[in-house]
This record gives C-alpha cells, sequence and structure tokens, in this order.
C-alpha cells in the first residue's frame, strides 16, 4: 500500500487533493470556509518565486543566446519575427475563446481572494502602464511584484551582459544559469505542498459558493483544449501550407513524440526523439539545434494561449471586468512575462502567478485553477513542441534549405 502511494506522481496526488477538497467542501461547508488560511499560505510561497525565476530565466535566454545570434544573423533574425508573430496569434486567440465562452462568470472566489489592489480602468490604461514600466528601483519592484518592471529590468540587463566580453560575461552567466537551476528545484519543492493548497482552495471555494465551481472548471478545461486545436488547424497548418511542407508526412512524423509529451506533460522527455526526427525529416541539424532550444524560450505557443485563457479566466473568477483596451494591455505584459516560461514542467504556472500578481487579479484563482493543471499541462505542452517542430521546418524552408527525405 505505501510502495503504492510512493508511486503516485504530483500531478496525481494534486487530483487526489482536488477530489478531496470538493468532498469536505461539500460535507462540511461551515469547516471549509475556514481552511482558507492553508491555500493562502500556498499562494505566498507560489509568489516568492516569481522575481528570481524570471529574472534569471530571462537574463540566460537573452545574455545566453547573443553568441549565436551574431553567429547566424539572418536565421536568428528570422526565427525571432516568426516567434513573435504565432505566440501572438495564441495569445489572441486565447483571448477570443475565453471572452467567447466565459468559463469563470459566475464563480465567486470568496473574502480571501480579494484583489491585491483595486482593479480599475486608471490601473490598467496604456497610458498607465507606459507611466510606471521603467523601473526606479529593481529591489523597489522586486518588493511589490511589479512583474512588468522586473521584466522589463532582465531583458535590459541581458542585452547589456551579451555585449560584456570575456571571463566577466562568463561569470555573470553562470551566476545566472545556477540561480534558474535553483529556482527550478525550489519551484519543485513548493508543488509537493500543491495537493493541500488545491484542497484548502477547492473546500473554501466550495464551502461558499457549492458546486457551482465544478462547472467553471470543467469550462476551462473544455475550452483550452478546444483553443489550442482551433491554433493548430488556423495558424499552424495555414503556416505549413504557405512554406509548401508536406502535412500529413509532417504530423506522422511527430506522432510519437507529441503523444509523449502530451502523456508525460514534459516538453523535456519528448525533445530528444523530435529533433532527431525533424532531421530525418530534412531540417539541416544546424537550423534544429538552434531553432527549437531558441523556441523553448521565446515560441511557446501552447504556453502562450493558455497564459491569456487562463489570465482572464482568474479576472472572470473574482468578477473583474476588462475592455477591450485593458485586456490588449494584459496581453502587451503576457508577451513579455511569457519570455521567461522556459520550456520547463509548470513554469507557466509561476508566470501565471506573476502576471495575475501584477493586474491585482484574485490570487486564489491560481490555486482554483491547480486543481485541473494537470490536464491543462498535458495540452499546452504538446502544442508547445508541436509549435517549435514547426517553426524550425518552415524557417528551413524560408532559408531554402529544406530537403525532404526521398520517402515523403
Amino acid at each position: 500500500m505505501i510502495a503504492s502511494l510512493r508511486r503516485l506522481s504530483l500531478s496525481h496526488w494534486i487530483v487526489v487533493g482536488m477530489i478531496a477538497g470538493v468532498l469536505f467542501g461539500w460535507q462540511f461547508p461551515a469547516a471549509a470556509a475556514r481552511v482558507g488560511i492553508v491555500s493562502d499560505l500556498f499562494i505566498r510561497l507560489i509568489k516568492c518565486i516569481i522575481v528570481p525565476l524570471l529574472f534569471a530565466t530571462l537574463v540566460v535566454g537573452i545574455a545566453g543566446h547573443t553568441d549565436d545570434l551574431k553567429a547566424v544573423g539572418r536565421l536568428a533574425l528570422k526565427s525571432i519575427v516568426y516567434f513573435e508573430v504565432v505566440t501572438t496569434f495564441a495569445l489572441l486567440l486565447g483571448l477570443a475563446m475565453v471572452n467567447l465562452v466565459q468559463p469563470g462568470a459566475g464563480i465567486q472566489l470568496g473574502a480571501a481572494a480579494q484583489p491585491a489592489s483595486p482593479v480599475d480602468s486608471s490601473q490598467l490604461s496604456f497610458t498607465a502602464v507606459l507611466g510606471h514600466v521603467v523601473p526606479q528601483s529593481l529591489a523597489d519592484a522586486a518588493a511589490r511584484n511589479d512583474v512588468l518592471q522586473v521584466v522589463i529590468f532582465a531583458i535590459i540587463f541581458g542585452v547589456a551582459l551579451g555585449r560584456v566580453k570575456g571571463r566577466p560575461r562568463q561569470t555573470m552567466l553562470e551566476f545566472f544559469e545556477g540561480l534558474s537551476e535553483v529556482m527550478f528545484k525550489f519551484t519543485g519543492i513548493i508543488m509537493w505542498a500543491a495537493p493541500f493548497g488545491v484542497a484548502a482552495a477547492l473546500a473554501h471555494t466550495i464551502g461558499l459558493n457549492g458546486f457551482s465551481i465544478l462547472a467553471g472548471l470543467g469550462k476551462l478545461v473544455g475550452t483550452l483544449y478546444c483553443a489550442q486545436a482551433l491554433f493548430v488547424l488556423l495558424v499552424l497548418v495555414p503556416v505549413l501550407l504557405l512554406a509548401r511542407i508536406p502535412l500529413v508526412a509532417l504530423f506522422k512524423t511527430l506522432r510519437e513524440p507529441t503523444l509523449l509529451a502530451f502523456s508525460t506533460a514534459s516538453s523535456e522527455a519528448a525533445l530528444p526523439d523530435a529533433l532527431q526526427r525533424m532531421v530525418k525529416f530534412g531540417v539541416p541539424r544546424r537550423i534544429v539545434s538552434f531553432v527549437m532550444p531558441a523556441g523553448y524560450s521565446f515560441n511557446l505557443d501552447g504556453t502562450a494561449l493558455y497564459l491569456s485563457l487562463t489570465a482572464l479566466f482568474v479576472a472572470q473568477a473574482g468578477g473583474i471586468h476588462l475592455d477591450f483596451g485593458q485586456q490588449i494591455v494584459l496581453l502587451i505584459t503576457l508577451m513579455l512575462t511569457s519570455k521567461g516560461a522556459a520550456g520547463v514542467p509548470r513554469a507557466g504556472l509561476v508566470v501565471l502567478s506573476a502576471t495575475v500578481a501584477a493586474f491585482g487579479f484574485p490570487l486564489e484563482g491560481i490555486t482554483v485553477v491547480l486543481g485541473v493543471e494537470a490536464f491543462l499541462d498535458m495540452a499546452r505542452t504538446s502544442v508547445n513542441l508541436l509549435g517549435n517542430c514547426v517553426a524550425s521546418v518552415v524557417i528551413a524552408r524560408w532559408e531554402g534549405q529544406f530537403n525532404p527525405a526521398p520517402d515523403i
């Protein structure tokens, strides 16, 4: 019995916590209304990850690729243009779907989930964001979890570090690589408390609101899967057709690594096989070896769609209405913060937490999303892998170096 329990993964334990929280909130609503402190403590732990993790990953992602950018020149420019265009489509599609379906409407997260600060039109106006986008002090921005200012500082810092030569640059780069690795381990430790945070959040919410919350979570999962499927059909497939890439052969080539990414919710598990298959498909190794690793810093299509959809879901669940202009500001912020979501399991959740905190949305919504995070992670991870494989073959065609195998 104990051996069987030890074999359960974190995703399994989160599902167990979700079920336990639902049952506790249903059977003991009065007691469940008082367990919100447990989810509040978990939220505090999540918040303390945000600044060091995003800062370190962004600096490494920018400064670590500077030599490659100089060496490959045109390839790097084409890759960056492609990444930005496609991830913007993903963000827009996520916003469109969540506005159409409204999965968070009718959910009330309770008194414990009040926003950290009032959210009004002036707070989310484009002028207001531009007014405070440049940090006066990194320490002040970090203390307030002002992720937009931290990201801007990290981008400038990364560019500056990339221009430094010799040992000083290598020393700083190694430091931030080490900090990034430590923070990912730190995140892994905190995530083991996720089942308790999820159980407490769902128990607290159901104790206050009943079972209406479950319908919203089901709509969230369904909306995300529909949005990811539409992204493949409406964005990736047309891009492949424009680049004259054989669709059936490509999807047949990527079938196994995509299924592996979906079932394990880990890009790393499927990446080695995907790299080899893309080379066999006819993409030069030098293009694959640059585009796919760079893509896992700058072209996470599934994660971008997930971020825009779930961020607005949290706002809806907290009773916060955003007009079109405010949603565009949210999208611009996500375009920046998503660059810190390196292809590591659950990193997207940290970026979502950063964005939610920056705009004052109710953070308890994060723990509610965690209840179905395992299902959301499977979809976004497989689309991340597929999107980066498509990027490599499209850019190879753009460079005039795609040489399909004879049997394709």
